[in-house]
């Protein structure tokens, strides 16, 4: 699915129809940029509904924190 976007005097870049369609992304999605050496990475930002149950099972004590890196 090789796509290509020119940037506008606006700094706006429309993301290829085929691109939108293959991932699923609607018009008002929010994204986030990023960066990646010479490169961009742009991932969507999940909603709140998308991340329940996320860490359903994670130990809530005697877990590394911060403080004891090494």
């Amino acid at each position: 699915m090789p796509a290509t976007a020119t940037l506008s005097s606006k700094h706006q870049i429309s993301i290829p129809k085929a691109v939108r369609e293959a991932q699923n992304w609607e018009a008002g999605q929010e994204f986030v940029f990023v960066p990646k050496g010479k490169g961009v990475l742009l991932m969507p930002v999940p909603t709140f509904e998308a991340l329940a149950g996320l860490a359903a099972g994670a130990k809530t004590t005697k877990y590394r924190d911060r403080t004891n890196r090494f």
